[in-house]
């Protein structure tokens, strides 16, 4: 009988790409399946972020549900990885000793030799190094699951913006050479997948050798190489950093027309006075600056962001600020969340917290605005034509198709299961809440 692995995965796109290839790595070298079932499970892992506290916490929850299924079958393996696991360490053994393994998300890598170090030696496995890139050495191919897929481009971040636990847990910026990058990508391509999303927590700080080249490299060097790839048809990348959103990356929007009309560029805050507390590097004007070149050179690119609201010593005008930004900014999607202070980074130690109930119904009303410019954005949609990646059959109607624009826009359609995979022409028709819906569009009446 197949060994049963469960998996739950937290946090971000990183977190997700970590978790598919771990699943991999367990299937082929040990023969894990995977299940949704904890109590079918031989090993259970759980890839952990520590961005906020609440994501911390529910971790340690998760885990306290499994030491009933861990006294009924003491056989099974209970594993955390990702970012908690870093910033914890052996201390998840400590709060939680019932847990077998700990490990970073440089070491996931390793798994094997620690689940049979473990069996053999009966006392938990905890491995949080920080080798250069390692992993990539040691994992096995990527699989393709759909038409759509996934590169990590480079680890850590070396940004420390104030309030940020990453360049502790995940390590300073690290860039895969190009011609690693180029062969996942290639890979992809001939298992069918059409659309590469390029991964890094600071993705536009890839540095790396070219061949031909004295100087080093850079993103938009490598988005370059990568749109010639046969079969890639579209390039998606996150996420980015203001400080390094180059006019180089800009006029590459004009000029590879694979790349994606979509850029998600967190801004966190339209105050400067906060920007500058967080220790972000680039002000309002300057990020306004890099989007309004950038609409300029792709015009219909559509821009998401992230947002923190209630940083330290945010007042209501500064708050007032970050709302006149994303009316102004029209940004069509957003990631906003309130401020939570995190161990270990400078902002925890900064005074005048803002009170939770203040906090809260800032991050309200920031998402009453957020959902707002969505909202004008799709009806701006209706009777334009998009260029649909079709993913698979419809989560709400399986008799249907979705599929996503260019400009990041699902798009439910009827359709038939031999267009998945493929780019089609939809006239759209109808807005609606989170989605839009379109018509196929033949050849000639495009015309």
């Amino acid at each position: 009988m197949a060994k049963r692995l469960y998996l739950r995965s937290f946090g971000c796109q990183m977190n997700e790409y970590d978790s598919d290839r771990m699943v991999e790595l367990l299937g082929l070298e040990q023969g894990y399946q995977r299940t949704d079932d904890p109590a079918q499970a031989d090993l259970i892992l759980f890839n952990t972020c520590s961005v906020r506290e609440k994501a911390q916490e529910k971790v340690f929850a998760d885990l306290g549900r499994m030491r009933e299924l861990k006294q009924v079958r003491p056989e099974v393996l209970i594993g955390v990885g990702g970012c908690v696991a870093s910033q914890e360490g052996a201390a998840i053994t400590k709060r939680a000793p019932y847990v077998d393994l700990v490990f970073g998300p440089q070491t996931l890598h390793r798994l094997p030799a620690m689940i049979q170090a473990r069996r053999d030696s009966g006392t938990a496995q905890v491995d949080i190094r920080f080798p250069e890139i390692e992993k990539f050495d040691h994992l096995p191919p990527a699989q393709a699951h759909g038409p759509c897929a996934q590169v990590s481009i480079m680890e850590g971040c070396s940004k420390f913006c104030s309030f940020c636990v990453v360049p502790y847990t995940r390590g300073e910026e690290v860039s895969r050479p190009l011609q690693d990058v180029l062969t996942d990508v290639a890979g992809l391509a001939d298992q069918q997948v059409r659309e590469i999303t390029l991964l890094g927590q600071n993705v536009n700080a890839w540095r790396g050798a070219i061949p031909g080249q004295s100087a080093p490299g850079d993103f938009t060097d490598l988005l370059g190489f990568v749109a010639e790839i046969p079969g890639i048809q579209r390039i998606r990348y996150t996420t980015s950093h203001p400080k390094e959103f180059t006019q180089r990356l800009i006029d590459a929007h004009a000029r590879i027309p694979a790349l994606a009309q979509q850029v998600h560029l967190p801004v966190q805050s339209g105050s400067d006075r906060i920007l500058a507390a967080m220790k972000r590097g680039y002000s309002v004007l300057e990020y306004k600056s890099i989007l309004r070149r950038l609409r300029a050179a792709c015009p219909g690119v559509a821009i998401s962001s992230d947002f923190i609201v209630g940083f330290p010593g945010e007042t209501e005008q500064d708050f007032q600020a970050t709302l006149d930004l994303a009316t102004e900014m029209a940004f069509d999607g957003a990631y906003a969340f309130t401020y939570s202070s995190r161990p270990g980074t400078p902002a925890a130690a900064l005074q005048d917290a803002v009170p939770q109930a203040l906090k809260a119904e800032r991050l309200q009303r920031l998402q009453q605005q957020l959902q707002q410019n969505e909202r004008t954005l799709s009806q701006h949609m209706l009777g334009s034509l998009q260029q649909v990646l079709v993913e698979g059959p419809s989560r709400r109607d399986a008799s249907e198709l979705c599929g996503r624009s260019s400009n990041n826009r699902m798009i439910n359609f009827p359709g038939a299961p031999a267009c998945i995979g493929q780019l089609v022409t939809l006239r759209i028709t109808e807005a609606r809440h989170h989605t839009l819906r379109g018509e196929r569009v033949t050849e000639n009446a495009t015309q």
